[in-house]
């Protein structure tokens, strides 16, 4: 029996597979894919020496949790195909804004549901993860999971209400993050710097500045003044982004994202 089932071989359903295999946590022997692209299959068998297969029921079947990362719209349908094959406890769910409820009502009751929202950079395990667990999940189920979250980046549970939150602020922010890049590099190239330097130069901005916030545990605050001195340049900066309305905007960002996110849930 494998004890970790991934229905959906996409580019999420892989940075999960390879997360737990890069971290240690399972081997690709005990990893079992399914998906209706052959192709991608054997590739995903070559890459990593997991087993495939285009039978959702034989992972269902065959696992210790079930990974669904599957698009929104086949989730009933996945979820009605092997309901009455699950052999364990656990289905892991990364459909965007299916609730756990209405994937519970297409289960046995004995059967727990955790719901979560990963986003894009779990593919290269620097990943942000959201998730809540159904009424019938144990604490023990919940550090299997969040040790399979965790092998692709961290991860917090939250309560159902605020995956929605979740959504608005990591699941969509690397697109504000990349935008934000974006426009560095061009303040760059139109302040005379080639397109190669200041593009690297921003993105490693952004990089470097998001892990001394991570592996220093101080507060943003904290690390902006000790980069802006009196009368420099970097307070006639942050002026400017503060007249621009930059930091209004991105919190503007993250509540239009939060609320397509609860009209999606609807």
């Amino acid at each position: 029996m494998s004890k970790l089932g991934i229905i959906g071989g996409g580019a999420m359903g892989a940075a999960f597979a390879q997360g737990v295999i890069s971290s240690g946590l399972l081997k690709p022997n005990q990893i079992i894919i399914a998906d209706v692209d052959q192709p991608k299959l054997d590739m995903l068998n070559s890459d990593l020496g997991v087993e495939v297969t285009t039978n959702n029921i034989l992972v269902a079947g065959n696992s210790e949790i079930v990974l669904l990362a599957v698009k929104p719209s086949f989730t009933a349908c996945v979820l009605e195909e092997i309901a009455e094959h699950i052999s364990k406890a656990l289905i892991i769910s990364i459909a965007a804004g299916v609730s756990i409820g209405s994937m519970e009502s297409n289960l046995p009751d004995r059967i727990g549901v955790i719901r979560a929202m990963p986003n894009t950079p779990c593919q290269i395990g620097a990943g942000s993860i959201g998730f809540s667990r159904g009424k019938a999940v144990t604490d023990d189920q919940v550090a299997a999971a969040q040790k399979i979250f965790d092998s692709t980046g961290i991860s917090i549970e939250v309560p159902e209400r605020l995956l929605d939150a979740v959504t608005g602020l990591s699941g969509s922010g690397p697109a504000y993050v990349y935008l934000m890049i974006e426009a560095m590099s061009d303040a760059g190239v139109r302040m005379g710097l080639p397109r190669p330097a200041a593009l690297k130069l921003a993105a490693q901005t952004v990089y470097g500045s998001a892990s001394m916030v991570i592996q220093h545990e101080t507060h943003p605050a904290v690390l902006k003044d000790q980069v802006t001195s009196p009368g420099g340049t970097t307070i006639a900066g942050l002026e400017a982004l503060e007249k621009a309305g930059f930091r209004s905007a991105l919190i503007e960002a993250v509540k239009a994202a939060a609320r397509r996110s609860e009209e999606l849930s609807e």
